[in-house]
Formats: structure tokens, C-alpha cells, sequence
């Protein structure tokens, strides 16, 4: 299987069909107009709803959930889901939270998810998919304690063209994880971008910038790059309209490999 269907829901909310299996990344289905707290003084105002509600969904074999404690990334609506999934995969801070068979994972621990996984269409003849998390930083040095854990994840399967499916899950760019360059063949980087800050940080920030984004694929060479966790909530201060000029100035095999998705319509994408 080459193909892999994506489907940007908002913010880093992502639904992946490929060869039989149906997974979703950060479900986040709140309607917009909440503000959250994220702890420490820091809150975000969620701006934009879902593209795709929560009960158009398929049934979902697994819940890839970078971190479980921003509502950014995991919210009331999309928290409810979380039962019915075949299951869940998170940081081991997070699997001890949610409980209910969650299952933690450490950066660079891997996982399979077999054809008996999940409550789709059975087995099937669907391959495999080895689950690998990677590290994130969601912060400046040293704030990893009060920020919290957080992992991104990269997917493998027989018959993929161009390397590994990889979500960079909520990471400022560090030597973690430039070390994804090093230990794994990416073809497809979905990345969590936006330039997250707040008022009573001041200049500090929490996710990647595009100009981190284009430095970062400089070393991962994907074959495809996708932004995605870059609007819809207020602590972002780099959408669309800034990360687009930086790409176009980017090398040419670094601003090729850039792909936007619509949100709401699924996208056929090669891996």
C-alpha cells in the first residue's frame, strides 16, 4: 500500500485510512468559543471548530494521542471518543491519567498494531502498522517538568514507497527531535507548527516556527510535508499567511516536498 487518505480535521486533529485501518491523531471535536486553561498562568481560546464532526467519523481502530493534558490536542468532545477506539496509544504520564487499557510510551518505544486491533472491518488481510514515539520538547530547555510529556508518532507498514508516516506531535525543534532525521526513514512529516506563545512568557515559545519547519526538513528529506496545529486557537502567532512566504523562500527540494490540506476533505497522499 503507497496510498495513504488524510483527513485535517483542525488543529492537529488528523484522520489516516490506509489499507484497512482507520486512525485518528489529537481528537479535538469541542465547538469553538471556550477558553482552557493549559496551567501556570498560560490559556488559549479555541477559535475554529471541527471540519468533520465527531459522528461522521468511522469507526477507529486507534487514537495516536501526542499528549492528553492541552486541550488543544485532547478536549472534552474528543476525550469521549476514547472509549469506543480500538485503542489508545499516549505518553506513559498520559496512559496512567486516562487509564482503560490506554498504553504509554516512551520516546523510542515501539508498538504494533495488528489486524486484530480495533473495532473496524476485522482483519482483512491489513498489515501491521509498528508505532514508534518520538521525542518532543513542548517548551524552552528545562520546561519539559511543567509542561509536561508529550510524543509524536511515526507509523510504519509493508509496502510503503517513500519512508515512515510521522507526526511531530507539539515540539519546539531540538536535538531530539533532529534525532528523528538520524534514527528513522521519514517520507511524510505532518508538522505541528504555529509559533505557540503566551503573554506571561513573553518571547519564549512552545511549537515550531516555519522557518524550524524548513530547517528540520533540510534533514529529514521527506518526500511530503504537511503543516498542520498552526490556527484555530488564539496562543498561535504563526498561521498560514506567515508560514507560506518563508516556504517559498525555503530550497527548492524543501519547498517542493510542502503540501497543504483543505481542511475537511480527505486527501490521497503517496507514501
Amino acid at each position: 500500500m503507497t496510498t495513504a487518505r488524510l483527513t485535517h480535521i483542525g488543529g492537529p486533529t488528523v484522520l489516516v485510512e490506509v489499507a484497512g485501518w482507520h486512525l485518528l491523531v489529537d481528537p479535538t471535536f469541542d465547538p469553538p468559543g471556550r477558553r482552557y486553561s493549559f496551567g501556570w498562568g498560560t490559556a488559549s481560546t479555541k477559535q475554529v471548530g471541527p471540519a468533520v464532526a465527531a459522528g461522521d467519523l468511522p469507526p477507529i481502530d486507534a487514537v495516536l494521542l501526542t499528549h492528553d493534558h492541552h486541550a488543544d490536542n485532547l478536549d472534552v468532545a474528543g476525550r469521549a471518543l476514547l472509549p469506543a477506539a480500538g485503542t489508545v496509544l499516549t505518553t506513559e504520564a498520559g496512559a496512567d491519567r486516562l487509564g482503560g487499557g490506554a498504553v504509554g510510551l516512551a520516546p523510542w518505544a515501539t508498538t504494533v498494531l495488528d489486524a486484530g486491533v480495533g473495532p473496524g472491518d476485522g482483519p482483512g488481510g491489513r498489515p501491521a502498522i509498528t508505532v514508534t514515539a518520538t521525542p518532543c520538547r513542548h517548551g524552552p530547555p528545562a520546561s519539559s517538568p511543567i509542561v509536561g510529556q508529550v510524543i509524536g508518532f511515526s507509523l510504519r507498514w509493508e509496502g510503503q514507497q517513500h519512508g515512515e508516516l510521522w507526526f511531530s506531535g507539539d515540539t519546539v525543534l531540538y536535538r531530539g527531535v533532529r534525532e528523528v532525521a538520524d534514527r528513522l526513514d521519514v517520507g511524510t512529516a505532518l508538522l505541528h507548527l504555529g509559533k505557540v506563545q503566551f503573554p506571561i512568557t513573553g518571547p519564549l515559545r512552545y511549537t515550531m516556527t516555519a522557518e524550524d519547519a524548513v530547517a528540520l526538513c533540510g534533514e529529514l528529506r521527506p518526500h511530503t510535508a504537511i503543516p498542520v496545529h498552526y490556527e484555530g486557537w488564539s496562543h498561535f502567532h504563526e498561521g498560514r499567511a506567515a508560514i507560506e512566504p518563508v516556504l517559498a523562500a525555503a530550497p527548492a527540494a524543501v519547498r517542493h516536498s510542502f503540501r497543504w490540506l483543505t481542511l475537511g476533505e480527505p486527501a490521497d497522499v503517496e507514501v
